[in-house]
């Protein structure tokens, strides 16, 4: 039916915003990179809170734990509507933050990974610089998050890249927006929209 990504930097609002998509599409598959998968949910513990790999370890952690969600979650679930936490988007930008690859390599790790699934549609929650600087004041940061808003702020910014450059169809929304506006625009996107 449709595969619709959820891409955004921690604190963007993706979770909450999936939880209330939950209510409205209680049909759908709802899932998340990484940790989707039983394999995933180990690899989400070493990468998010455990001493930090190296980076090409986390590189291919994060590989992983994509190629086993696409085989498990997505390819067997393609005829409903699935709602993921996170995907190739973030992979890349994340990676393209702390390996030296170019991002035509890194695309084509992940290509590799996702064995010819995409999404249908994206969805990109943006936050400004003081937004985030605001919201990370008020948790306890993981392993990612700790390395602070300038990092964070150079992955979205990779990530917004890469989304405008895809050929999937995609909405960015701005973050700070009533999580019921925003909610109510993501819900029109998944159900006709056509994106950006």
């Amino acid at each position: 039916m449709m595969y619709v990504l959820f891409e955004g930097i921690d604190r963007a609002g993706k979770s909450t915003q999936i939880a209330l998509l939950r209510k409205k599409f209680p049909e759908a598959i709802i899932t998340k990179e990484p940790g989707g998968t039983k394999l995933g949910e180990s690899l989400r513990k070493l990468i998010l809170h455990s001493q930090s790999p190296s980076p090409y370890a986390e590189l291919f952690m994060f590989l992983a734990d994509r190629a086993e969600h696409i085989a498990k979650v997505i390819k067997p679930n393609r005829n409903k509507l699935i709602i993921s936490d996170r995907g190739f988007i973030s992979g890349i930008a994340y990676a393209a933050q702390k390996v030296d690859l170019p991002i035509d390599e890194l695309r084509y790790l992940n290509d590799v990974a996702m064995q010819g699934v995409r999404p249908d549609k994206i969805i990109f929650l943006e936050l400004s610089a003081r937004e985030l600087a605001r919201r990370m004041g008020a948790f306890e940061l993981d392993n990612i998050e700790a390395r602070g808003v300038e990092y964070l702020l150079s992955v979205q910014e990779q990530m917004k890249n890469l989304v405008v450059s895809s050929t999937i169809a995609y909405r960015i929304i701005d973050a700070s927006l009533p999580k019921e506006r925003i909610a109510q625009m993501i819900e029109d996107f998944i159900k006709d929209g056509n994106g950006d």
